[in-house]
């Protein structure tokens, strides 16, 4: 993995402050690394802090009071330039970094009515306009004008001031040509409320340990990182020091981070003793191996998106690789070289294997079976494969070629001849696989008895993130069949939905699996610290314990996919879109939503082909057709939800086509998000953004949320739909959008997946002997452990809302607390999630993500 040798000065801070809400106090000192007094501030110094802070406000955080201070005490100049790096930090997370200029200039007061004679009207103007004649539509004489740069003939009379971009195509014009001079909308006059999302900024400390900690917690992770946490690791790996400096973890559990880590420090040059140790710790199989040199050469750790070229490796790298893999049992090695044998094929030759193989004989052979090397007796190499073959059981000489029986092959035949009691075996070997084949196994035994005891074994090894998957696969096999919906892992996260086909599980063989896998998850947590005292809120049951993490967006508010909240609004809310074309490559996108009966019908759209659904129900800004720097563009959709709901409409799917096929990857920038209820004068407006996400990948239709009509709320789901050829639109994909709606709401709403709720009750039923539950309606209820009640009993009670205590709550500072909104006192220390982080100081409590909260879970040593 190519290393940076210097980060932008902005970057570290916006890894720490998007993630933590800590602002490094090295970006508030002067140029001579000290800080003025507060007392002996220059008079200007408070009036800068006082418009600084309502800066902030106006993109919606809050600055803590160690922060503030901090301020106050800057010189004044040094004060300009920190609170610039700040604001301009801020910016870029909701999106107020770019100017955000829609075709219609007054949009949503003037919007076109009737779209289909706008369109009638700008191809009139297209093959009839001619220059020095009178305008086509209204007859005026001496009007029309070019537009520039399109050229296309124009008349001010009929396409009236309130136009950014050319009338007729809909592509930018030069904002320095005389027509139609492209100026940002007028900002309104009301003051917002705080978003939800809004957080208390405070100053670290400890620079260090802040980067030290955010480093830990993402190399803790349980499942694979997403593209903005693989970028935030990359700078915090920056930041961290050497690899002998005490930061890096014995284990880091995910094979993609390993990889990334270890490509980070292997890239430049290290120790022999250094890297025969990070080899050792970090590459347990072929596979370990594998990621690794497609990160060397610049390819990606979930193998996947293959290298560009795979480059020669430094000798010493080279032998210390092979000599790893000749380390490895000759099995598992082979299984693995012939799992991935194409990947295998083309790496192998930058490892150059048979080149001295006589110091890696084992890993010789494993690359002979690869590649069906000839096991030659007349050469020295085929004479050493053969005498090293002698001695390995799991080989077998076929004529003059290698072969061996795969552990797969093994596993699947066992089960194609019924003799499951053998599959079993060969699966408790791997009781990852195990558990992902749980539902197929037990739909197909006779005497669970087997299956219970190799699964109550397999458990104890096999990371949260598979438990919780298998917890969700039992329950969606043994309660009734519902909707099955599918994330593949390959690139952007492509949803499609189908009937749930699968064998159903006997309701007793399902309750037990459930028992035992929630069980050792409870057992997990009741070995971490204890709490004392937790609080959690009863909202987490509509958010989803992470999965499919690979493909999640970078998004200001972090809700794990098929995650559902209330709408910020109950009038109205404005979904955007923006993007800057790249230098010589036009650029259309199209923010679209596709609205859905109760019954999964399709009723209709609203996007650039209507412009209006009913009246003012759906509204959409125009459509933009390119988007050159520096305005790029920007279009808007507004929906009047109780419009929306006098139609009967159920679901609104948000939708962005590139309408001419280009990716999204392939951007200069390009993001998107939803607002709540913003000013009816400024079409963006930081302050009302609760969520703003970017859009990456190959993909080219991104579907990333859809927003239920009748019971306010708006689900996460972060997908992407398989698109061909060009000219997408609504109208084209209209069934598929209507079902998926419909399906992905109804999965997701069905309970199988395993919600965070269940994880926090895991926690603070484990470790606390008294729970606080804040209810949705404000309400509280506390649950005190009884005497004699056991853990499991307890959480059971919590889990379901059961009965609880009568008295007072405890005044005692929660130890564990699980929010949604963070917006009470913890102790010092406290382990605490909250989506929201409002008005938590995060400098003197332990944060977590959900990613981190499943972690926490792992396999005990």
């Amino acid at each position: 993995m190519p290393a940076r040798t210097t980060a932008p000065p902005t970057h570290g801070l916006a890894v720490t402050l998007a993630r933590r809400g800590l602002v490094a106090p090295e970006l508030l000192t002067d140029p001579g690394g000290k800080v003025k007094r507060a007392g002996r501030r220059p008079p200007s110094t408070h009036e800068g802090v006082v418009a600084l802070e309502a800066d902030v406000l106006a993109l919606g955080w809050l600055l803590g009071p160690r922060l503030r201070a901090r301020f106050a005490a800057l010189p004044a100049d040094r004060l300009g330039t920190a609170g610039r790096a700040l604001l301009a930090v801020l910016g870029r997370l909701v999106g107020a970094d770019v100017p955000h200029v829609p075709l219609f200039r007054n949009f949503p007061r003037r919007v076109p009515a009737d779209t289909d004679q706008l369109f009638v009207d700008r191809v009139f103007a297209l093959l009839l306009q001619q220059p020095d004649q009178p305008c086509v539509l209204c007859g005026a004489r001496r009007t029309v004008l070019p537009v520039s740069p399109c050229a296309h003939l124009v008349c001010p009379a009929c396409w009236d001031e309130g136009y950014t971009g050319c009338p007729i195509c809909h592509r930018r014009i030069d904002s320095e040509g005389p027509f139609l001079v492209v100026t940002a909308p007028p900002r309104g006059g009301r003051t917002l409320p705080m978003p939800r999302r809004a957080a208390l900024l405070e100053l670290a400390e400890d620079t260090g340990r802040a980067v030290h900690e955010a480093l830990a917690s993402l190399l803790a992770r349980r499942t694979p990182l997403s593209d903005s946490d693989r970028a935030d690791l990359t700078v915090l790996l920056e930041h961290a020091g050497p690899a002998d400096a005490g930061w890096l973890p014995a284990d880091i559990p995910v094979r993609e981070t390993r990889a990334l880590v270890l490509g980070r420090l292997l890239a430049g040059p290290a120790s022999a003793e250094l890297t025969a140790d990070l080899l050792d710790r970090y590459v347990g199989t072929a596979t370990d191996a594998l990621r690794l040199l497609w990160v060397l050469h610049g390819g990606d750790a979930g193998l996947v998106t293959p290298p560009p070229r795979h480059r020669s490796l430094p000798r010493p790298l080279r032998r210390a690789l092979l000599g790893r893999l000749d380390a490895l049992p000759l099995p598992a090695l082979t299984d693995d070289l012939l799992r991935h044998h194409a990947r295998w094929s083309r790496a192998a030759e930058s490892l150059h294997p048979f080149d001295q193989a006589d110091r890696h004989p084992r890993a010789a052979l494993a690359f002979a079976v690869l590649r069906g090397t000839r096991a030659d007796p007349a050469t020295p190499l085929g004479r050493l494969l053969r005498a090293t073959s002698d001695t390995e059981p799991s080989v077998r000489l076929e004529g003059d070629r290698f072969r061996v029986t795969r552990w797969a092959g093994r596993v699947e035949g066992a089960l194609r001849d019924g003799d499951t009691d053998r599959a079993l075996t060969l699966l408790a070997g791997r009781p990852g696989e195990l558990l992902r084949r749980v539902v197929a196994l037990g739909a197909s035994v006779d005497d669970p008895t087997t299956l219970l005891a190799t699964v109550a074994t397999a458990v104890r090894t096999v990371s949260p993130g598979v438990l919780l998957a298998a917890v969700g696969a039992v329950r969606a096999a043994t309660w009734p069949a519902g909707t099955r919906l599918f994330f593949p892992r390959g690139g952007r996260a492509r949803l499609w939905a189908q009937p749930d086909r699968r064998d159903r599980l006997p309701a007793d063989l399902g309750g037990e699996l459930d028992a035992l896998l929630t069980g050792e998850l409870r057992r997990r947590a009741a070995l971490l610290p204890p709490a004392g005292v937790a609080v959690l809120d009863a909202g987490l049951a509509d958010l989803i314990a992470p999965f499919t993490e690979r493909t999640a967006s970078a998004a200001l508010v972090t809700l794990p996919r098929g995650s559902a909240q209330p709408l910020p609004s109950d009038r109205r809310v404005r979904l955007f879109l923006h993007w800057t074309e790249p230098a010589g490559t036009r650029v259309d996108l199209d923010l679209s939503v596709a609205l859905v009966a109760d019954d999964g019908g399709f009723v209709g759209w609203c996007d650039y082909t209507r412009l209006r659904f009913g009246d003012r129900a759906a509204l959409h800004s125009g459509d933009l057709t390119s988007a050159p720097a520096p305005l790029g563009a920007s279009e808007f959709v507004d929906l009047d939800l109780a419009e929306l709901r006098k139609r009967d409409i159920r679901y609104v799917a948000m939708v962005v086509f590139s309408y001419n096929d280009v990716p999204f990857e392939t951007m200069t920038d390009a993001f998107a998000g939803l607002m709540g209820d913003p000013e009816r004068g400024a079409p963006f407006e930081p302050k009302a953004v609760e969520q703003r996400f970017d859009l990456t990948g190959a993909g080219k239709v991104a579907t990333p949320l859809l927003i239920d009509v009748r019971t306010g709320t708006v689900r996460w789901v972060d997908a992407a739909m398989t698109g061909t050829g060009t000219h997408h639109s609504v109208a084209r994909y209209s069934r598929t959008l209507a079902r998926l709606t419909a399906a992905a709401d109804e999965h997701f709403a069905a309970g199988r997946r395993v919600s965070l709720w269940e994880v926090a009750c895991w926690h603070a039923g484990s470790r606390a002997t008294t729970v606080v539950v804040r209810h949705r309606d404000g309400g509280t209820a506390t649950y005190r452990r009884d005497p004699g009640e056991d853990d499991a009993s307890f959480t059971a009670r919590l889990t379901a809302l059961g009965p609880a205590d009568v008295g007072p709550a405890p005044t005692t500072p929660p130890g564990f607390a699980a929010l949604v909104r963070g917006d009470l006192p913890v102790a010092e220390g406290a382990w605490v999630y909250a989506l929201y982080r409002t008005r938590l100081d995060v400098e003197h409590l332990r944060l977590l993500d959900a990613p981190d909260l499943v972690a926490e879970l792992a396999p005990a040593d």
